[in-house]
């Protein structure tokens, strides 16, 4: 690295923690081995970055990660104090790089705007508890939600209030939060997603639009595809037939005026 890219590094990070703080190593870890709760959480992680995906796709200036590692200061990093959000989006920043976390000292001080931990019986206590009280009071992330796949009554959610605070978000009708930051609905969905669960169906925290319409996966959009093509090609055969029915309807007609002594070309 050159002299004045340390030095510029060294000058952002400056801005985040005390001078008298040395600065984080360059060593950092991005993976702890651990697996998620469950393979619901997996897919209800995934489900959650793909339709973040979707509904952003408009714009280029954001960045979706999911069981990522949020470094924010030496003495986490010194600690190993791994956190790493289930679910978090970050605005108006540089989209293109890539990222294997979020190095809040390499992002210029910013911190993710939104998130979402995905609660167990495990987790339940933290996600409530200590993280919500370290996205309030230290990353200052401006919503913060906790779902549990296995529970659909669990969502809860909090925003920011002008003192820096969380203040919980009330559920509308249908039991959706609404989360400003992305302008979108999020609530429970009942459905099969990706071959899970097994038999029946379940309940996924999922995204919905202004509109309150279901902001569909890829594989969603694909099957809506599917279907429509093939109520196109329904469509098609039935005019097919129903054309062909009139045409043998001619033809008896025709048959039946000669019989009578009639030129059917002649009416």
């Amino acid at each position: 690295m050159s002299t004045d890219a340390t030095t510029e590094r060294e000058t952002r990070w400056a801005e985040i923690v005390p001078v008298e703080v040395p600065l984080p190593p360059t060593n950092l870890v991005f993976d702890d081995g651990e697996p998620l709760e469950s393979n619901r959480h997996r897919i209800a992680m995934n489900v959650l970055i793909d339709s973040a995906l979707a509904a952003l796709s408009g714009r280029e200036d954001f960045f979706v990660g999911g069981n990522m590692f949020v470094y924010y200061s030496s003495v986490q990093v010194l600690n190993r104090d791994f956190r790493g959000p289930d679910f978090f989006v970050a605005l108006d920043i540089d989209g293109s790089r890539e990222r294997q976390g979020w190095v809040v000292w390499e992002e210029d001080g910013r911190y993710p705007d939104m998130i979402i931990e995905l609660m167990s019986p495990s987790t339940a206590r933290i996600d409530r508890e200590e993280k919500k009280r370290l996205y309030e009071r230290t990353f200052h992330t401006t919503e913060y939600f906790i779902f549990d796949p296995f529970d659909p009554q669990s969502l809860k959610g909090w925003h920011l209030d002008n003192k820096q605070r969380y203040e919980p978000l009330d559920a509308n009708e249908s039991g959706w939060l609404w989360c400003e930051t992305l302008q979108i609905w999020l609530g429970p969905w009942e459905g099969r997603i990706r071959r899970e669960p097994v038999q029946g169906k379940c309940h996924w925290l999922r995204f919905y639009d202004l509109q309150g319409n279901l902001i569909l996966l890829q594989e969603e959009r694909a099957e809506q595809e599917q279907q429509r093509a093939e109520q196109e090609q329904q469509r098609a055969e039935q005019e097919r037939q129903r054309a062909e029915q009139e045409r043998q309807r001619a033809e008896r007609l025709a048959v039946r005026l000669r019989e009578l002594g009639e030129d059917p070309d002649a009416i």
